[in-house]
């Protein structure tokens, strides 16, 4: 190889310069989000580096439940939280044949350790609490949580919290449902709890308790398709100090955080999560505020 005289590396290193001041001539900039530790990350659609490869792994709950699922099927876009999760991997670069799904425990979702999934969602409420063992999103879905009783019930007369302090009560293992229980209506008898909100729902029908607590939207849908004998008896208030929010989890490391939480937030400026809660949850209307 022969070593380039003098005149003709300088004359090579300024067309180099030149070159690179001018927009043409230069690469454009990946776009960049600001990760956990502060170090910019790449959002480039389809470039992340995910579990696998050119794939998106997304985790959530089986059985999948209505109306955030349909048929029990996460991979059919159908359900107000199936059509979000393809929503982000669009946003994020994936095609939907580039989505795979994972069966997660709720529970297994945002406890500590490493996680196999790229994100998961399933109605995990954020939390300060959870912020220590994972990662957050922005939150995709503003909370409400809800009272369902049977209507010959003395439950279903309940029209305050203080109608809820007497009653056994009934919500799943580690949820927010069982947080506003314990915290806001502060019942004289211990709560039942229950590993999933299937057994929840048996117990309310069998009458081994007197009402369950759910989000909303489930509640709407438990009193419409599934327990048709039983009432949304109301939800409970919210504020601005306790605005609960679902929201994407994530390994409490990951690289791509702040990229989910872009996506998030496009979907929401763009009006998409609006649509989608109002194609999916339209059920989930106004009930009474038990104050």
């Amino acid at each position: 190889m022969h070593l380039l005289n003098r005149p003709l590396a300088t004359a090579l290193c300024s067309a180099v310069a030149l070159c690179a001041a001018l927009t043409g001539c230069s690469a454009q900039p990946e776009e960049k989000a600001s990760g956990k530790d502060g170090t910019a990350t790449s959002c480039t659609p389809g470039g992340l580096a995910t579990k696998v490869p050119g794939k998106l792994t997304v985790g959530t709950d089986r059985p999948a439940y209505a109306p955030w699922f349909a048929d029990d099927d996460p991979s059919n876009g159908k359900g107000f939280e199936s059509a979000v999760a393809y929503a982000v991997a669009k946003r994020l670069g994936y095609d939907r044949d580039d989505v795979v799904w994972q069966n997660v425990p709720f529970n297994s979702s945002f406890a500590p350790g490493a996680k196999k999934f790229d994100f998961d969602i399933n109605q995990v409420s954020i939390s300060e609490a959870r912020k220590k063992a994972v990662a957050f999103s922005s939150g995709y879905y503003d909370v409400r949580q809800a009272v369902v009783a049977l209507k010959s019930s003395k439950a279903a007369k309940a029209r305050s919290l203080a109608g809820l302090k007497d009653l056994k009560l009934g919500a799943q293992v580690g949820t927010t449902s069982l947080d506003v229980i314990n915290d806001l209506v502060e019942p004289t008898q211990r709560p039942a709890v229950y590993q999933r909100n299937d057994f929840a729902k048996s117990a309310l029908k069998n009458g081994q308790v007197d009402a369950i607590v759910v989000d909303l939207p489930t509640a709407f849908y438990i009193t419409g398709a599934e327990v048709p004998e039983a009432k949304v008896v109301g939800q409970f208030p919210t504020s601005r100090r306790n605005t609960e929010r679902f929201g994407l989890v994530l390994d409490r490391d990951s690289g791509l955080t702040s990229c989910v939480s872009a996506a998030v937030d496009a979907l929401r400026e763009t009006g998409t999560l609006a649509t989608l809660e109002k194609k999916w949850l339209s059920e989930a209307v106004d009930a009474p505020v038990l104050t």
